[in-house]
């Protein structure tokens, strides 16, 4: 029995270094790791991507699952590789979020992403927006101006120092968000383009909608201003 024990072992290395050699005679080319895979009986990993095949049910994420004749599925690929199979058959779509021109200070480069989303959404360039808001606040995000207005836009409010403008039928604004909503950047960014495409499609022109955005004082001097930003920008 202990004669057994002893041979055993040996004969099970001679049969592993007996495929180990024939390998390397079969495939001259083979490298050394290829070999040894070999003799173990594994599989490389890039056969292993050979044999998967990407099923995508209906309204569900892409599985992998092995082809016919493949691996079984409890033989599953390293989770890189499996990144790079999944990639490799539906490649990420990569694009910019930022529409604005780079010449614009850190101040508004900060809020490009929205800036861009609200101003496509409204069918207007980015870089309007990013001169209005330049102009406005200069990208302060908490700016409160003399008059009352608020945020990244100056968005004039319902309440504060807003409340106190009257018109005909009462309030001026009491239709407007109030000021806590126009202190958060993305709503502030959303609701002042919302604002300025709304008076671009009154009046049918840019600049006439620029007077009517700015401060009533202003008059053509703030839509010039904003406009003059707008064309160094671009």
């Amino acid at each position: 029995m202990n004669v057994q024990k002893a041979i055993f072992p040996g004969f099970a290395a001679g049969c592993i270094l007996l495929i180990f050699i024939s390998s390397l005679i079969a495939n001259p080319g083979m490298s050394l790791m290829e070999s040894k895979v070999a003799a173990a009986g594994l599989q490389q990993p890039a056969a292993a991507a050979a044999n998967l095949q990407m099923a995508k049910p209906e309204g569900g994420e892409a599985v992998e699952q092995p082809a016919a004749g493949g691996e079984s599925a409890g033989q599953e690929l390293p989770p890189l590789l499996q990144i790079a199979v999944a990639e490799a058959v539906n490649p990420p779509v990569v694009e910019s979020s930022c529409a604005i021109s780079p010449s614009y200070p850190a101040s508004i480069q900060q809020w490009c992403e929205w800036i861009s989303k609200y101003a496509r959404q409204h069918n207007l360039d980015p870089n309007l927006i990013a001169a209005v808001m330049l102009q406005e606040s200069n990208g302060d995000a908490r700016a409160y101006s003399k008059s009352g207005a608020v945020g990244l836009m100056q968005v004039m409010p319902r309440d504060g120092l807003a409340a106190n403008f009257m018109c005909k039928n009462g309030p001026c604004f009491a239709e407007r968000p109030s000021i806590e909503e126009l202190y958060d950047p993305e709503f502030n960014i959303s609701y002042g383009t919302s604002l300025l495409a709304g008076l671009i499609h009154r009046y049918g022109d840019v600049r006439e909608a620029l007077k009517a955005y700015g401060p009533m004082d202003m008059g053509y001097g703030y839509a010039d201003i904003v406009l003059n930003i707008f064309s160094q920008h671009r």
